[in-house]
């Protein structure tokens, strides 16, 4: 049984990782190697663990004994398990626990963008993301919906940070994914060049005089595809949508010309998986 630690001090320097360091700094904790996360939920951190993450330290509730928490403490190993009634939880962390867990967590190495594009065929890029809400969303769609590997343009949110893992139900730790190396400078040019070097033809998410429906005979047709979608408030960079080799709307009604990117994507992640 694993060893769970009462929480006398809410002050004590081990639970800085929970309650005073941000996750840009969490993201850089050990540098030059590399930092960690935090994993909040059992579920999202079960998902984490059976992924090959490691665990460092858990913040929980000692009176939560549901199955997955149980589950996942008993696999944590020698760690410490730090807890503390909901109340004095609040305080430490500043908000209300997801069912009461919180793991912090190695962060892996990204695997190389090449060999993604190696074993895909149905790609998500996402261009600029920056609301962790949204892109766990993609993510737990692009799972869902058959998409084999999401590539992030350099200004993306970071998959890991703790509301984007959470909203994803987990799946960024399921789905291969990676990020454009260099700086933003890296996209579209640099990025779009590796796309054709794999042999993907890029499908720009974008409403445009010449989009062609989602469910396009020549875009349903294609082997590898690459869906791009953009940032939340401007949508996709003009000079992405004219280098794609489609532009690709959804069809819609009552006047409205979008969607949510997170709602856009899950309904161009179905579509495209219908044709494989």
């Amino acid at each position: 049984m694993p060893e769970f630690l009462p929480i006398t001090d809410i002050n004590a320097p081990e639970l800085d990782i929970f309650a005073r360091l941000s996750e840009p700094e969490l993201r850089h904790y050990y540098e030059p190697d590399g930092g960690l996360f935090i994993a909040e939920s059992p579920r999202v951190a079960l998902r984490a663990l059976s992924a090959g993450m490691v665990p460092v330290s858990v913040l929980t509730d000692p009176r939560s004994r549901e199955p997955e928490t149980e589950d996942f403490l008993s696999r944590c190993g020698d760690i410490p398990i730090y807890t503390a009634p909901p109340e004095v939880l609040v305080k430490i962390t500043g908000f209300h626990l997801t069912r009461g867990l919180l793991c912090a967590m190695k962060r892996p190495s990204l695997p190389a963008p090449e060999k993604i594009l190696t074993e895909a065929e149905r790609l998500v890029v996402l261009e600029n993301v920056v609301n962790p809400t949204n892109l766990g969303a993609i993510f737990r769609s692009a799972a869902a919906l058959g998409m084999d590997a999401i590539l992030l343009t350099p200004a993306c949110t970071d998959p890991f940070y703790r509301r984007a893992a959470r909203v994803s139900m987990g799946t960024v730790f399921q789905i291969p994914w990676t990020r454009l190396s260099g700086d933003e400078t890296a996209w579209p040019g640099e990025g779009l060049s590796l796309l054709r070097e794999y042999h993907f033809k890029t499908a720009a998410m974008a409403l445009t005089d010449n989009s062609v429906n989602i469910n396009d005979r020549a875009l349903m047709a294609e082997k590898k595809i690459a869906v791009i979608l953009g940032t939340e408030g401007d949508g996709l960079l003009p000079e992405t949508i004219e280098a794609s080799d489609y532009t690709v709307c959804i069809p819609m009604m009552h006047g409205a010309d979008s969607l949510n990117v997170a709602a856009a994507s899950a309904v161009a992640f179905w579509q495209l998986g219908r044709s494989r």
